[in-house]
């Protein structure tokens, strides 16, 4: 496929293997690794466009900073509810999950009939898949209602218990982020907070202190109280 070596070609060009040890003290997994650097990945997707079947063939390298690519270049309502489960199954490194996520399954019709699926499959990469995809979620899918979100919460007190530091940092991630959605939500989210803590788990500690930290801090409360008075109506105000 000549658009793959097309690809392949300006990734080589910009690999730095030099920077794998640096990845590695990150958590980021160095194996078939090229070392390229976020800007130069985006700055590759955007050269070579959209392109499904080019982005299918990336992934298909098994090369990391190649799937972060395929992940910018795929045609999110063209993946397929296999496709799907196959790259979440190919994930060995956060960086590559996430990104994934953010790009490629954020904007899939099929994204939040995955969530519940991947959060109750015992693969680390793939239970993070789902609340790293939930996290990205809370903060871009603007037309989704809270009721959706709330529905979520139990997922997330479900999976609080699960030790894999990739996971929990994940749980907690997404738990966050829809607390800081809307006031409702940020409420909905402080109660889940508070019930996981009582799971009494290292990990739901954890989860539980860090969320409520932020979710019931002033910026993000000041942040809730701005969201309230902006809703409500002139006449109530002058009222």
């Amino acid at each position: 496929m000549r658009q793959l070596e097309h690809a392949l070609a300006l990734l080589q060009r910009e690999a730095r293997p030099g920077e794998l040890a640096g990845m590695a003290r990150f958590g980021i997994n160095p194996e078939r690794r090229l070392g390229l650097s976020m800007p130069a990945m985006r700055r590759t997707a955007r050269h070579l466009g959209k392109d499904h079947a080019l982005a299918l063939a990336l992934w298909d390298t098994g090369i990391p900073d190649a799937r972060i690519v395929a992940a910018m270049v795929a045609e999110s309502g063209k993946l397929t509810a296999r496709q799907m489960d196959a790259w979440v199954k190919g994930f060995s490194s956060w960086d590559v999950c996430d990104q994934v996520c953010a790009n490629a399954f954020l904007a899939s019709p099929l994204a939040w009939r995955k969530i519940p699926v991947w959060a109750a499959r015992s693969g680390e990469f793939v239970r993070r898949a789902a609340f790293a995809l939930l996290a990205s979620l809370a903060v871009h899918d603007k037309q989704a209602n809270d009721a959706r979100f709330m529905a979520t919460l139990a997922l997330i007190e479900a999976a609080a218990g699960d030790e894999r530091n990739y996971v929990k940092k994940a749980v907690n991630w997404a738990l966050r982020n829809i607390g800081k959605r809307n006031p409702a939500l940020n409420a909905a989210a402080i109660a889940a907070a508070r019930r996981i803590a009582q799971q009494g788990t290292r990990s739901a500690r954890w989860i539980a202190a860090d969320a409520l930290r932020e979710l019931t801090g002033e910026a993000v409360q000041t942040r809730m109280r701005m969201r309230v008075h902006s809703c409500v109506a002139p006449e109530a105000v002058t009222s």
